[in-house]
């Protein structure tokens, strides 16, 4: 519950009702898709092999399991960069596992059969190929020429070394009489590991619990030594939950990339899922490079972090308005940390490095402005609390630093600096109707 000195607890939680855990797998792990399914994005840049491996050592810092670095199959470009990743994770011996995405075809596995043989690491293949009706029949696909592609493809990587996940595209849109020939022909020729794949976004949290339940079961009846994975996507914006929903169904691992980049929409965003993973209790890790790792990937792949995106936005511990802003000064006035961080936010900003931020706009208090200026040292004379005030109320927007300092100087005083301790006595003196947010 909370850390504060009160018998009462601070928190009701209902997820928590009547004792409720998240149920998981207790060695759950991760596989970052940002080096591969993220660059599908068509609005992104590749990076430069130097980011991918920087993005790589951050992955490490955050414990992330396993990382897909490319499609060997789309030519000598990738390759390289697959060669010289899987090289850097073998020097540093970092525990990050590669793996890469090849389609069912020799010709696609061979590249990284040469890749793993070059470096002599045991890259996982990740084998994969579309098992809804509708691919079939767009393909023109017959179910026995999927299952002897399939057992061609696993076989040949399994006899060359070769670790195989074996993904069927677009599950949640597949028979389940198609799955199960699919994968008992994959496992049989040795793969160890199969993935479900949201790849459209079809699947809501009810649909995953049913398909994974089904899944679960013939996996277990075919082979319990097989570990299942979950590969989700944003079409429907249900990626996250329906992750967390493959989670609860006991999968060994889930796919996720950084801020959600991937094809159309995107994937299950990794930094929210381990959030997510985090605040239920599922992990324990120390997330104060997320936000690193987050803008990293933005910069490298060139793509924008939403204001309103979620813990890594801008917005995300913002305010302007009083009465919040004046919540999280009561709270900071209290001596408590903790309690200033949790008495507006859902999800705690020191838990990813980051802090709360309040600022002044048109809807701001008189606490606001006091808060900003002792903030930065300096002392909250009364003529230019008013006059900030009076300009944050004509303002349609809040206030930029500059228009701040502007706002100061107009009053041809400029307040000395003192130490923040020594300033506390402004808000005293305050009467009641100057504090209120009007």
């Amino acid at each position: 519950m909370s850390k504060m000195s009160t018998d009462k607890p601070l928190i009701y939680d209902w997820n928590k009702k009547k004792g409720f855990k998240f149920r998981h797998k207790p060695n759950l792990e991760l596989d970052d898709e940002t080096l591969r399914d993220g660059l599908q994005s068509p609005s992104v840049k590749d990076p430069t092999i130097k980011e991918k491996i920087k993005l790589l050592e951050l992955m490490e810092e955050l414990q992330i399991n396993s990382a897909d670095v490319g499609l060997p199959g789309s030519g000598p470009r990738a390759q390289v960069d697959i060669l010289a990743m899987v090289k850097h994770i073998q020097k540093n011996n970092m525990k990050i596992r590669p793996n890469c995405a090849v389609r069912t075809v020799k010709a696609d596995i061979t590249p990284l059969i040469e890749i793993s043989q070059k470096t002599g690491y045991p890259i996982e293949a990740a084998t994969f190929i579309g098992s809804s009706p509708i691919r079939q029949y767009a393909e023109g696909w017959t179910l026995d020429k999927m299952l002897e592609l399939s057992e061609d493809a696993v076989s040949y990587a399994v006899e060359n070394g070769l670790p195989v996940m074996y993904v069927t595209e677009d599950t949640t849109r597949a028979d389940p009489k198609t799955l199960k020939k699919l994968y008992t022909t994959a496992i049989n020729a040795g793969a160890r590991r199969i993935c479900v794949c949201d790849t459209v976004g079809h699947a809501t949290t009810i649909g995953v619990y049913y398909l994974m339940r089904y899944v679960m079961k013939l996996v277990k009846m075919i082979d319990p030594e097989v570990k299942v994975d979950w590969h989700g996507h944003s079409d429907r914006s249900l990626a996250l939950p329906c992750t967390m929903a493959a989670v609860a169904q006991g999968v060994d691992r889930v796919h996720a990339t950084a801020l959600g980049v991937g094809e159309r929409v995107g994937n299950t965003p990794i930094d929210l899922l381990l959030v997510n993973l985090n605040l239920e209790g599922i992990y324990d890790r120390d997330l104060t490079k997320l936000s690193e790792y987050c803008h990293f990937a933005s910069e490298i792949c060139d793509v924008e972090i939403p204001s309103n995106y979620p813990v890594m936005g801008r917005d995300a511990f913002r305010t302007a308005t009083g009465v919040h802003a004046a919540a999280i000064i009561k709270a900071q006035n209290k001596g408590n940390d903790w309690l200033a961080d949790r008495v507006y936010s859902g999800v705690p900003a020191s838990m990813v490095g980051l802090k709360q931020i309040i600022e002044i706009g048109f809807m701001s208090g008189v606490s606001n402005i006091v808060y900003y200026l002792k903030s930065r040292g300096i002392k909250p004379d009364k003529k230019i609390v008013d006059e900030i005030f009076r300009a944050a109320k004509q303002h349609n927007r809040v206030l930029t630093d500059e228009e701040i300092e502007e706002t100061i100087k107009f009053q041809e005083h400029v307040p000395e600096k003192l130490p923040l301790d020594t300033i506390n006595e402004w808000d005293e003196n305050i009467k009641p109707e100057e504090k209120s947010n009007h």
